[in-house]
């Protein structure tokens, strides 16, 4: 027994599709015929293109990496299908790998991201795009990058890449049964059997094109905090979310803000699993009752 301490509407249909058909063929056909050695210019990335601001320079190069020579026709269209699965946090230099490929930095010579940051964001990605019922797209075939690290975009250090594996993460699941009439022992068992208990408002948002349709409402309150990290839990979970999309579906059915206990385990490997979902309604004497008797309560 445990008990321890983008355009708007296109996350909705996009989601669930990281990597279109015909964006794959075009980064298939565009990667593989792509020379380094031909003419290129030099533009401002535009502010349409959102995914990939804040990422230390302001202008790339045209064509760029995937054979686009069209800001208008093809760069800003397709970087936007990389935003649903960006928003996972899949991994923390995916965005920088990302935008290496559609909008790389204008220097005197082009800079590749190393085979080794390849590598890294897709055993992050990979397996998210597997839960989509995709696979790694064959163009990003990590060998086709070079593997010396002075030439191009190197991973993050090993200190860093240390520390990330030790993070709580999300991951690809089946969605728990939302439980809604339970006597408050049923719950106390939950509680006991799993790792973390957190109780949590989720929402579903649609007026801002870049906020996620389903999100976390407000703070995180903690039921039993097992190994999750108190100013990480909202963003893990919210990713979690993004990831298991059928089950932020699931939760915001109503289209209205609800409350639910979510408990879970974080497993040998950092994975954060959801076991249960319990909802709160709003005259709920038993969810009250099992938290209050949670504080003395012996598993």
């Amino acid at each position: 027994m445990k008990k321890q301490h983008q355009t708007a509407g296109s996350l909705r249909r996009e989601a669930s599709m990281f990597f279109p058909v015909l964006m794959m063929c075009s980064l298939l056909n565009a990667a593989l015929s792509f020379d380094l050695g031909q003419s290129t210019r030099c533009v401002s990335i535009p502010p349409e293109m959102s995914v990939c601001h804040d990422v230390g320079y302001s202008e790339m190069r045209l064509p760029n990496f995937l054979g686009h020579t069209s800001l208008e026709n093809e760069v800003i269209p397709k970087s936007e299908d990389w935003r649903p699965l960006l928003q996972t946090g899949c991994h923390p230099q995916a965005r920088t790998f990302v935008c290496s490929l559609i909008a790389p930095v204008c220097l005197d010579t082009f800079i590749q991201p190393c085979r080794s940051m390849c590598v890294a964001v897709r055993d992050s990605c990979a397996p998210l795009l597997a839960c989509q019922g995709q696979a790694w797209p064959k163009a990003l075939d990590c060998e086709r990058f070079p593997a010396e690290e002075d030439t191009c975009l190197s991973p993050v250090s090993k200190e860093t890449t240390h520390f990330d594996k030790v993070m709580p993460k999300p991951t690809c699941q089946g969605c728990p049964a939302v439980e809604e009439a339970f006597a408050y022992k049923r719950v106390l068992d939950a509680f006991c059997q799993n790792d973390f208990a957190v109780k949590v408002k989720v929402t579903r948002r649609r007026f801002h094109s870049e906020e996620p349709e389903v999100e976390i409402e407000g703070r995180v309150e903690f039921i039993s905090q097992g190994q999750l990290l108190p100013y990480d839990t909202r963003s893990l979970l919210q990713q979690w979310m993004l990831i298991n999309e059928s089950c932020g579906q699931r939760l915001t059915r109503s289209g209205r803000s609800l409350l639910y206990v979510l408990t879970g385990d974080v497993q040998a490997d950092g994975t954060v699993s959801v076991k249960r979902i319990f909802q709160w309604h709003k005259r709920d004497t038993q969810l009250t009752l099992a938290v209050r008797k949670w504080r003395h309560h012996k598993c």
